[in-house]
């Protein structure tokens, strides 16, 4: 079995782990096995995003520290890519019974020293999974523009603090819809984020 980062004090891949918390925390969800003590770990991605969904096999594979490519179940319109592990639990300790939207979601200390070193790895997933990069059009003329929508004010809370970090300007667009449009701003995500594909 693979060892845990946690439980054995194993070296974590922090970026790539920063990447896969922003995943899981947009579209993924980690449930027990029907036998044994083990866990899966399952992100739901877009057919529309087959290198999004090669970058969350390869960062679930690099985070559990093993060769071999997660499964993928082919569902309508999107693929879950899972991966079964005692340990997933202990790296991601939001799971927890019921929707994220509608239960408390933070980060304890040693996840937020992982994002206060790699907000971009964080963010860059949280936009992979629940974002947008996109026209917004103004008198006629299209300026690029992100936004993250989730639930989950303690999600989106989690993305403002690492936009901050990163000294990136950000406004409510809606109740659950937070919005990067100034230039300036844009071209600091586009050097890390970019458009989905």
């Amino acid at each position: 079995m693979a060892p845990c980062p946690r439980c054995d004090n194993r070296a974590l891949e922090e970026d790539t782990y920063a990447y896969l918390l922003g995943l899981y925390l947009g579209d993924g969800t980690i449930s027990r096995q029907p036998k044994g003590s083990s866990y899966r770990l399952r992100i739901v991605c877009a057919n529309a995003y087959p290198g999004l969904i090669r970058r969350c096999m390869d960062a679930m594979k690099r985070v559990k520290s093993i060769d071999r490519d997660p499964g993928v179940i082919q569902r309508e319109g999107c693929v879950e890519v899972n991966m079964g592990w005692p340990h997933w639990p202990c790296l991601f300790p939001q799971h927890g019974p019921g929707r994220k939207h509608e239960r408390k979601i933070e980060l304890v200390r040693w996840q937020r020293e992982i994002v206060d070193r790699h907000p971009e790895h964080l963010i860059r997933g949280l936009i992979h999974s629940d974002g947008y990069r996109g026209p917004n059009w103004v008198n006629g003329k299209a300026y690029w523009r992100y936004q993250f929508t989730n639930n989950s004010d303690d999600i989106r809370r989690i993305c403002c603090d690492a936009l901050d970090i990163r000294g990136i300007r950000w406004r409510r667009m809606n109740w659950n819809t937070i919005s990067v449009a100034r230039r300036p701003d844009v071209g600091k995500l586009d050097s890390f984020v970019g458009p989905k594909h």
